[in-house]
């Protein structure tokens, strides 16, 4: 599909585009434009598949899981964002039935989670989600943000406390600690090695 309009009047304008209107690939809107969301690692994309079968072990819904899919409407630059995965809640289920965006008047998804890509603290990929999307998420008010970055080698657990997210790092053989999900039982080496 040929994509024409590359820009909107407004983010209303955007909201209410035809969605065979918009680009197959995934794009985030930053100030009346669409701009495409780079594509992951293979080793990013792999441990949110990882993430997802193992959620899907524990009972979860398929149709309340998404790894990369799901697109979250937020305050701020950008104003959407696609997790690496998402859960939702069974609202979302009749919410939902014919997009793959999560509006800002719906509740929020259950958990969010983010692959961290390479890069220093001073890099776009860290400040991007160590900063950006935990502030956006916070302010969502998604009760849970995992951030798993292979780099550090560790898995961080954010719980949403007073509208800031309280973060808890497992590494090795640290076994994660979920609120919303109390019987998982997975450690930080085994989410990380699912990159591999």
């Amino acid at each position: 599909m040929t994509f024409s309009k590359a820009k909107f009047a407004s983010f209303e304008e955007y909201l209410t585009a035809d969605l065979s209107d918009l680009p197959e690939e995934r794009c985030e809107y930053w100030d009346g434009e669409l701009v495409p969301v780079m594509s992951e690692s293979l080793g990013n994309e792999a441990i949110a598949n990882f993430l997802y079968f193992v959620l899907l072990q524990l009972g979860v819904y398929p149709k309340l899981l998404s790894p990369g899919k799901v697109q979250i409407v937020v305050n701020g630059n950008p104003k959407t964002r696609f997790p690496d995965l998402t859960v939702l809640d069974d609202a979302h289920l009749t919410l939902m039935q014919s997009s793959t965006r999560l509006g800002s008047t719906m509740p929020p998804p259950r958990l969010v989670a983010e692959v961290v890509s390479p890069g220093d603290e001073n890099s776009d990929n860290y400040i991007r989600d160590y900063q950006d999307k935990r502030d956006q998420y916070a302010d969502r008010g998604i009760p849970e943000y995992w951030l798993i970055d292979p780099q550090r080698e560790w898995v961080m657990v954010g719980t949403l406390t007073s509208g800031q997210y309280q973060f808890v790092t497992f590494r090795g053989e640290d076994a994660m600690v979920s609120p919303t999900f109390p019987a998982l039982k997975l450690t930080a080496a085994k989410v990380l090695a699912a990159a591999n």
